[in-house]
C-alpha cells in the first residue's frame, strides 16, 4: 500500500518494509489456479472470492475513503485481506487492468503459520496497513480535529502509556526504544518491531505498566476495535499474540518478583 502525496519519513519507511514482504510469504506454496485476469473496475472487492487472497502481478489498484483517492496498491501487494469492518468505507477500483495470482486464503494461512518468522511478518504487515489506514481516515479530518491514530513521534522520557489508564490502541515502535515499568520500578525493554498494550485492549482491563521511550522514537498505533476486529476475522493471530504475550508477561513477573525479594 502506498499512500498518494506527500507522507512523512517514518510512514514511507514502513510503506517500502511492508511491500516486499507477501512475494517472500508466498515462496513454496502453489497457486490454486490460473491467473485472474480483469478490466478496469469500480469495485474491486465484489469481483473476487472472498476465499481466496491474490497477489498482484502487474496493474495498479487504487483505494479511496469517502470518494477521496487515498492510496493504492502495486505489484508484489497482496489483495484479499482488507475484508474487516475497518475497510467499511474504503472502495478498490482499478482505472486499467490487472491481473492477479489466486490463492486460498486458508492454504496461506497454514502455510504462515507453519512457520514463526513468517507468522511475525504477516502481524507486522496487517499492523502497518491498519496503521496506515488510520493515518489516512485521520489526515481527512481538520487538524484539530485529528487523531492520534496512525503514527506519532516521542521523545525520550515521553510516556507512551501509564499504568492504570484505559487501553484504546495497540503499540508498535518502529523506530527507537522504549521501557516499561511497574510502580515506578523498571521491568523490562521494548525495542523496536515489539507489539506493546495489547493484552489491556483484549482483557478490557486497566494498563497494568507504564512505558517510557527511552530515546526518540517512532510508534506505530492502532485503534483498539481496529485491533479486536482484525483477531476476530484472523484467530490464529490472536492465538499467537496471546501466546507471545504469555511468554512475556511470565517474563515480566519473574523480574518482578525478583525485585520484591530483594527489597525484601
Amino acid at each position: 500500500m502506498y499512500l498518494l502525496g506527500e507522507q512523512s519519513a517514518y510512514a514511507d519507511a514502513l510503506i517500502n518494509r511492508l511491500q516486499s514482504l507477501p512475494a517472500q510469504w508466498l515462496l513454496g506454496l502453489a497457486p490454486c489456479g490460473p491467473d485472474l485476469q480483469l478490466d478496469a473496475t469500480d469495485d474491486l472487492l465484489a469481483q473476487l472470492p472472498g476465499d481466496q487472497l491474490f497477489l498482484l502481478a502487474e496493474g495498479v489498484i487504487n483505494g479511496c475513503i469517502a470518494a477521496r483517492p487515498l492510496f493504492y496498491w502495486q505489484e508484489g501487494d497482496l489483495i484479499g485481506l482488507q475484508r474487516g469492518n475497518e475497510w467499511d468505507d474504503c472502495r478498490l477500483y482499478s482505472d486499467g487492468p490487472l491481473r492477479l495470482t489466486p490463492y486460498r486464503r486458508h492454504e496461506v494461512f497454514q502455510h504462515l503459520y507453519a512457520d514463526a518468522g513468517r507468522a511475525d511478518q504477516f502481524l507486522a504487515y496487517l499492523l502497518g496497513q491498519m496503521a496506515i489506514l488510520a493515518h489516512t481516515v485521520a489526515e481527512l479530518k481538520p487538524r484539530e480535529f485529528r487523531s492520534t491514530n496512525g503514527f506519532k513521534r516521542v521523545e525520550a522520557g515521553e510516556i507512551l502509556i501509564k499504568q492504570g489508564d484505559v487501553a484504546d490502541h495497540v503499540f508498535v515502535i518502529i523506530d527507537g526504544h522504549a521501557e516499561a515499568f511497574v510502580e515506578g520500578h523498571k521491568v523490562g525493554d521494548v525495542p523496536k518491531d515489539e507489539i506493546f498494550g495489547a493484552m489491556a485492549v483484549f482483557t478490557g482491563e486497566p494498563r497494568n505498566a507504564t512505558v517510557i521511550a527511552r530515546e526518540a522514537s517512532t510508534v506505530m498505533l492502532i485503534p483498539g476495535e481496529q485491533f479486536l476486529s482484525m483477531t476476530r476475522t484472523n484467530p490464529k493471530i490472536a492465538h499467537s499474540l496471546i501466546e507471545s504475550m504469555a511468554r512475556r508477561i511470565g517474563q515480566l513477573n519473574k523480574q518482578v518478583s525478583q525485585m520484591t525479594e530483594i527489597r525484601s
